[in-house]
């Protein structure tokens, strides 16, 4: 399409809202899709041509559903495909009054919401938007939004989701760039119920309301290169990055979700992933309402509340949705709600991704609410999904599906340091999962970060591990990072957690590396049970290890743990498991040195982690009295060699 047929089509009006061309059960299918050039295929151009053709094709239908509770009798506010529209253009206008331009970031720090659709999309017509995840320290925000050049903070009004006003008070004097704060008030909240605004904080809804409801103000003719978001990756720990996604990367993901899931008008789906994530934003969100289906969002805290999840077979049977969606922690915690006779025949398509699901998790589910589970991969550095399994292609657990059209995959072998080689190995063989496609990320906005991302000739370096079947699906078994390297020895923490999963306490479980002088690691594993169960930790460790078939993965330990640690995408958090491990030999070989000295209980050192690199032992110089300094060395020399940072002190 030439640049006066796109501009031709601008000024036509709205194009047609996205449609499967095919139902997708093969390879081949994606092959026949890949038969019409890409540019031919896909000419919608930037995020807001979507809401624009979804509003003209779909008008009164509702677009998202909001539940004020987990309570299925209590009524939800609706806003129709129109009706979105309208607000879209409202918010990216008053957005261009208070000078967001193009290159100009618009933070976000709100919780499940009706507006957050309208920050995300009305922020992206009118300059680049940066959600960000409310658990993050105030330090990192900071860092996140002056990083970004953040111009405005739209923020929750109320603390009673993870503090949000406070920490957006807190921010707004700490941001070079930041000029005005936006405050998104409560559902429900009554008029005049918010206290007067301090300087440069104003009112979502009124400064909106005075805005055009039928068009952009700017005039801006948004191109697919343009950037439309910043996303974070690093999760609530570590050293966050800012990933820049194209226009065009978040449309092509709309555009090949629509197609390979074959989402259509009569689809109605719950989306209780988080709005600052991509898993929420783009394959749940944005795909969903490029086809026009019903996007419910149940409650502000999601599938974090409580009363979501134990009524959530009841949610089902009220509002029929088509798919069901969730992380496997999310599903793990599903299987433990019985259906208490509630209608769930509208489910057609179930569906996880953001980590391995186990086989136990897998069956489980399919024995109890008779759901196959289809699993798919996405990334932030790939605007959010990578591959899908589709409805009506039933997988083993680990089978992610097939890429989507127009996207190249390599597996690579790993070099010496667990990085990708550049050599391709054949179906069957595990490696590293390479990616190029036409919804690749355009990279960070600190260049030093992209160093790692690509490799030398410019695929994406994902990290995953897989492998391709006989039906060229991918099948994924863990991360490079997460393999526990024993004596050289590569293990696969997934084999661990498939053979301890599979007993029927198991809740979750999840397996790392303890450090060790001699091996470098030896894999432990940590685990929670089915609420009401009960198991020893020898009891599982026989079992696991009786199911491991190589000596050297066979697990030394199993511990087992109230909570397992979560990202906030419901993600299992291995820094902080294996921090606990490290913590946990340390503490073993201070108590045998105390043991051979005769040490009192009493004056024993204390061991505690700090942060997820570093075991300190505090000795009580006047507990131990003149047994310190002599302990202080043999500690000291006995951690030594341990392949983890650790420090005594005596205090």
């Amino acid at each position: 399409m030439t640049g006066n047929d796109k501009k031709q089509k601008k000024k036509e009006g709205a194009g047609a809202p996205f449609r499967p061309l095919l139902p997708v059960r093969s390879l081949a299918d994606i092959r026949k899709l890949e038969e019409t050039p890409l540019a031919q295929a896909l000419t919608v151009r930037n995020t807001y041509e979507i809401f624009r053709n979804a509003g003209a094709a779909f008008g009164g239908k509702t677009a998202l559903t909001f539940l004020r509770t987990g309570n299925p009798a209590d009524e939800p506010i609706r806003w129709s495909y129109a009706e979105l529209l309208a607000r879209i253009h409202r918010t990216a206008n008053m957005l261009h009054a208070l000078g967001v331009g193009p290159q100009d970031a618009v933070a976000v720090l709100l919780p499940g919401c009706l507006e957050y659709h309208l920050a995300l999309w009305g922020g992206e017509a009118a300059g680049i938007v940066q959600p960000l995840n409310p658990l993050l320290t105030d330090e990192k925000l900071v860092a996140l939004m002056t990083a970004g050049r953040a111009k405005v903070l739209i923020a929750y009004g109320s603390d009673s989701e993870s503090g949000m006003w406070s920490k957006a008070m807190r921010l707004r004097g700490q941001v070079p760039t930041l000029t005005t704060v936006l405050r998104v008030a409560p559902h429900d909240e009554a008029p005049g119920a918010a206290s007067a605004l301090p300087e440069g904080v104003a009112d979502f809804d009124a400064l909106r309301a005075v805005q055009p409801a039928d068009r952009l103000v700017s005039g801006r003719d948004i191109a697919p290169t343009d950037i439309a978001a910043y996303f974070h990756t690093g999760g609530t720990t570590g050293a966050p990055k800012l990933a820049r996604h194209s226009h065009g990367a978040q449309v092509f993901t709309a555009w090949a979700s629509v197609q390979v899931a074959g989402m259509n008008e009569q689809g109605i789906s719950i989306n209780g992933y988080p709005l600052f994530h991509v898993a929420g934003v783009l394959p749940a969100s944005l795909a969903s309402l490029s086809a026009g289906m019903e996007v419910i969002i149940p409650t502000t805290s999601l599938l974090r509340n409580k009363e979501v999840l134990a009524n959530y077979w009841k949610l089902v049977e009220k509002y029929r949705p088509t798919s069901l969606s969730a992380v496997p922690t999310v599903l793990a915690a599903l299987a433990n709600v019985p259906l208490a006779g509630a209608d769930i025949s509208s489910i057609g398509y179930c569906r996880t991704g953001a980590a391995v699901l186990s086989p136990e998790l897998a069956a489980r589910f399919e024995r109890l609410f008779g759901l196959h589970v289809h699993e798919s991969l996405g990334m932030t550095e790939m605007a959010g999904i990578s591959t899908i399994t589709p409805p009506g292609v039933d997988g083993p657990a680990g089978c992610v599906g097939f890429p989507l059209p127009y996207m190249q995959m390599r597996i690579v072998a790993l070099d010496e340091h667990g990085n990708a080689s550049d050599r391709d190995l054949p179906p069957g063989e595990q490696g590293m999962v390479l990616f190029k496609s036409p919804n690749l990320f355009s990279g960070f906005v600190d260049p030093a970060d992209n160093a790692k991302a690509f490799t030398a000739d410019g695929w994406l370096a994902t990290g995953d591990l897989g492998w391709i079947d006989g039906d060229g699906r991918l099948n994924l078994s863990g991360r490079s990072k997460d393999l526990i390297i024993r004596s050289g020895h590569n293990i696969d923490p997934k084999v661990i957690e498939d053979a301890l999963g599979a007993h029927p306490a198991v809740q979750l479980c999840a397996a790392v590396g303890a450090p060790d002088a001699y091996a470098g690691e030896l894999p432990v594993v940590f685990a929670t049970l089915v609420p009401g169960a009960s198991a020893t930790e020898d009891e599982l460790l026989a079992f696991a290890a009786a199911r491991v078939d190589e000596a050297p993965a066979k697990p030394r330990s199993v511990i087992v743990i109230g909570n397992m640690p979560m990202t906030n995408v419901g993600k299992i958090y291995k820094p902080e498991l294996r921090a606990m491990a490290a913590s946990r030999v340390v503490a073993t070989t201070v108590a045998q040195i105390c043991d051979e000295l005769g040490v009192a209980e009493a004056a024993r050192p204390r061991v505690h982690g700090e942060g997820e690199s570093l075991v300190q032992v505090r000795i009580d110089a006047g507990a131990a009295g003149a047994l310190a300094a002599s302990l202080r060395e043999r500690v000291r020399t006995a951690l030594e060699p341990l392949p983890f940072k650790t420090r005594v002190l005596v205090e």
